[in-house]
């Protein structure tokens, strides 16, 4: 896998792209506090297959270049990938324990839980555990 940096200017997202960007300002932050740690995927006319919310919170960012990943993939198969990618994280549960084990040990650390892109009503239900003493 090739990763390069390239103009946010010249990527274009897909027209058709049927997921909704909901979530940019939660992926801003992730970005401003960890750095792009996951490369935009384009095909070779520079159009997203996978990471449109990247690229929206990238440019809300004011973000002038951003790592891609160029797919060699067919048409249909970018298609498919596009759908594929989004539908599989769907598919995922939290352990309950273990997540609250992770925010405990975040927040002994004075970590800012709100970079996890979890929101204050999740909070209240996944932090149960913690001792605030």
């Amino acid at each position: 896998m090739q990763i390069k940096s390239i103009e946010t200017n010249k990527i274009l997202p897909y027209i058709n792209n049927p997921r909704k960007n909901l979530n940019v300002d939660k992926v801003a932050s992730s970005i401003k506090e960890f750095g792009f740690q996951q490369p935009i995927v384009i095909d070779k006319n520079n159009t997203i297959i996978v990471g449109h919310t990247r690229f929206e919170a990238a440019k809300k960012l004011g973000l002038k270049e951003v790592p891609v990943q160029i797919a060699d993939l067919t048409e249909t198969q970018a298609k498919a990938y596009r759908i594929a990618d989004n539908k599989t994280n769907e598919y995922s549960d939290w352990d309950i324990g273990l997540l609250q084990q992770e925010f405990t040990d975040l927040l002994d650390a004075n970590f800012d839980l709100e970079l996890t892109g979890f929101d204050d009503d999740e909070f209240i239900i996944y932090r149960a555990g913690y001792d605030y003493s």
